[in-house]
């Protein structure tokens, strides 16, 4: 190599060392007098013209007097760019001036020092405005977040499938919040990679900037998007250290509302290529430690960057270049709208409603700016706005959507996917819009198949809006604006081993509250057409059957004629962690499964799983329609959840996060007498609130602990006979850090109720 360098450039080097590197081989080179830094290309034609515009736009630089960046120095034949031969194979090189100072990456971060390098960028940025080249603007550059769309191919080397989400989901929010705006985006010619190992520092000053190499001609905005990506990824507080970017680069260069707009999601692109190129990076070199140095943080920032809202980013923004932030109405205002409009029939969360805007995964974003952390929403099964859910609903739109008396092939692949699920009795699937409509269904096929239209249901069951779902809905009908029980309704004491006459749940209280059931069956005038309930009762206070009792009461139900419909709606697919289905957990096969909510992610749609005697009876009557219960758009979204759930291990996720969780609430009870139970499996708990050292409900308490947290940015419901169980049922994406949040926040309030209490 020395040979090379005295041979091409005269400097006879006294010490060369090559340097880290991704794509191409650099050299640190000393002289007695200079240090020098030598690059090498492999010689193609398109890198050697990539090298002369990066060449002519240092050497503009120079002439606009921007002398904090490295000067090209010509060969013996005063060109800047050689071709040489290294071991038989061709390289281009060049060599450039050494700059002094140490990396922005090796310093204490100070806000004196991220103010002189907002004005740096920007200085820098008003100089590379006047700069043009053909060869530059031409460039389909991998690292320019413009070109976002070239990572696509790149997700599917990242392992962890939550993680390939977390990109996906920020590739369709680029697609969507910033590709409709690229002409109202400024372009010039940047730097492009203003990151952390690229910037020198001296004394809270930064003294240069090197490796032009990622030049693009892109937005302008991508610079400084850039610098906050690399410069506050390691930061826990990445928006405060943004701000004195944005406010001290404005100073300079004055930024547009709409390249305020979109920076949180150029950042987040920018995060997204940076992992994308680390995970294609190991799959082709592993051992190239270079390629990884900020892979770490990267993906640290991407996960802390879903917790902000976009909103509160984009105010932070505006608020540091001068600008008013964007407010929305007061939730007041909103609700009163929505009151000219609606029934208050329909009631709403809290006692201060939120007004939401966006979701994603486990968060929910309000109008104001507050993110939330959804412990409470089990609809969004697989995380609010999954990827690749939208994605299927999208791509199923935009080819075919119509009703179902047509053949196409979304629909027979998700009955088989769904009933692949189900032992091989339950072996017919019928689809429709709500697990409310499933009820009605299966009512409807369990009157048609036993011949009469006797239900028994359990004490605070509920299964649906319609009238006939009502009518077995103990939750609704008993209530006391209910309409009261109809007379072919059996109602069964819910087999509850906290509040109920039996308590050992190691399977004598399954078996008592089996026999009492079995006398109601034995003393009825008429026979049982049907028996439905739901493994864990949600609106009796996520109150989980006692062990073994289905196994006691399906036969006598079945012994005289009747069926035994199993409600899933709230609980299948996973949720339970330890079964894909409730009534596993009973270790019994039902006749009939309703199917509903979480099943398409939000999007409605419900089932009723059959066996093929019952489908036959119910063939013998009135044809069945429905016009678009398992439409191509509802099953495309529907298999897609399926996919996640094993995609991501999402029940093995519920399992591991669900005792994690129900663990940490166990703590809590042993210091708080309000908590009476804690029970449920996997990601659907309840906390039963009592009034201190006894068993009377505290509905009260209750309400105010799910207020309070609602104020804390964290939802959770209540559910019961007197609203004071607190109930959890969060998407499934939820993490053990979700958990431990909830329950740290749980304990500050009530430490805070007990202090108060005190007082």
């Amino acid at each position: 190599m020395k040979g090379i360098l005295k041979e091409q450039f005269g400097i006879n080097a006294i010490r060369v060392e090559r340097l880290s590197g991704l794509d191409n081989a650099n050299y640190l080179v000393e002289t007695p007098r200079e240090k020098y830094i030598f690059k090498t290309y492999p010689a193609t034609e398109n890198t050697h013209s990539l090298v002369e515009a990066e060449n002519n736009a240092l050497l503009f630089l120079q002439n606009e007097g921007q002398r904090n960046i490295q000067t090209p120095i010509p060969s013996r034949n005063q060109s800047y760019t050689a071709i040489i031969t290294i071991d038989g194979q061709e390289y281009i090189c060049r060599m450039l001036s050494y700059l002094e100072g140490k990396f922005l990456a090796d310093v204490p971060h100070t806000k004196k020092l991220f103010q002189t390098f907002g004005k740096f960028l920007a200085q820098l940025d008003l100089k590379l405005q006047q700069f043009t080249d053909f060869r530059v603007a031409a460039r389909k550059l991998k690292w320019d977040i413009q070109q976002l769309h070239l990572i696509k191919k790149y997700l599917k080397n990242i392992p962890n499938k939550k993680d390939r989400s977390l990109v996906h989901y920020y590739i369709k929010q680029y697609e969507e919040n910033v590709t409709p705006f690229l002409t109202e985006l400024r372009t010039s010619v940047i730097h492009n990679d203003a990151n952390e190992l690229n910037v020198l520092v001296d004394r809270e000053e930064i003294t240069g900037i090197i490796d032009f190499g990622d030049m693009a001609q892109t937005f302008l905005i991508n610079e400084l998007a850039i610098a906050i990506t690399y410069a506050c990824y390691d930061k826990d507080n990445p928006l405060d250290w943004a701000a004195i970017l944005i406010e001290s680069y404005h100073e300079i260069l004055p930024l547009q509302e709409k390249e305020l707009e979109v920076i949180y999601y150029l950042i987040a692109a920018r995060l997204c290529i940076s992992v994308c190129f680390s995970a294609n990076a190991r799959e082709i070199n592993g051992d190239n430690e270079y390629a990884f140095v900020s892979e770490k943080y990267a993906w640290q920032m991407l996960n802390r960057w879903l917790a902000i809202n976009p909103i509160a980013a984009e105010n932070c923004f505006r608020k540091a270049a001068g600008f008013p932030a964007k407010n929305s109405q007061p939730v007041e205002n909103i609700l009163k709208k929505r009151y000219e409009h609606m029934s208050s029939i329909l009631s709403v969360s809290y006692d201060t409603p939120i007004y939401m805007k966006k979701a994603a995964f486990q968060y929910m974003y309000d109008a104001y700016g507050n993110t939330y952390l959804d412990a409470y929403n089990n609809i969004p099964h697989v995380g609010h706005c999954h990827p690749k859910v939208v994605d299927a609903g999208q791509r199923q739109m935009a080819k075919l959507n119509t009703n179902t008396r047509y053949l196409y092939d979304s629909l027979n692949e998700y009955a088989e996917k769904l009933l692949s699920k189900f032992p091989d009795s339950l072996n017919k699937v019928y689809f429709v819009n709500s697990g409310s409509a499933a009820t009605d269904l299966a009512l409807r096929m369990a009157a048609i198949h036993a011949g009469n239209e006797k239900i028994m249901v359990l004490e605070h069951g509920y299964h649906g809006n319609t009238r006939a779902a009502i009518d077995v809905s103990y939750y609704k009908f008993n209530n006391p604006k209910g309409s009261g029980k109809k007379e072919h309704i059996l109602v069964a004491p819910i087999p509850d081993t906290y509040r109920g006459k039996y308590t050992n749940d190691n399977g004598s209280a399954g078996k008592s509250y089996g026999e009492e059931a079995i006398r109601l069956i034995e003393n009825s005038e008429t026979p049982i057409g049907a028996f439905i309930c739901e493994p864990i009762i949600g609106c009796g206070g996520q109150v989980p059957l006692a062990k073994g009792y289905l196994k006691h009461l399906y036969p006598a139900i079945r012994n005289q004629g009747g069926i035994c419909i199993d409600d899933e709606v709230q609980l299948g697919f996973g949720r339970l962690g330890n079964h894909y289905w409730g009534y596993e957990a009973q270790e019994v096969v039902p006749d009939v499964v309703v199917l509903g909510k979480p099943m398409a992610n939000g999007h409605p749609m419900g089932a009723v799983v059959c066996t093929s005697e019952i489908s036959a009876s119910f063939e013998k009557g009135v044809e069945f329609f429905s016009s678009f219960g398992g439409n191509p758009v509802s099953c495309a979204i529907a298999l897609s959840v399926m996919e996640v759930i094993e995609e991501e291990n999402l029940q093995e996720n519920a399992k591991l996060v669900g005792d994690y969780y129900k663990s940490l609430l166990k703590e809590l009870q042993k210091k708080y007498p309000c908590i009476g139970d804690v029970r449920g499996s996997g990601l659907y708990l309840g906390v039963e609130i009592i009034k201190d050292n006894s068993m009377d409900q505290d509905t009260g308490l209750a309400q105010y602990i799910k207020n309070e947290l609602r104020n804390r940015h964290i939802l959770i419901s209540t559910d019961g006979p007197y609203d004071s169980v607190l109930k959890t049922k969060p998407p499934l994406r939820f993490s053990k850090e979700d958990a431990f949040k909830t329950v740290e926040q749980i304990d500050m309030v009530l430490e805070e109720y007990y202090k108060n209490k005190e007082v």
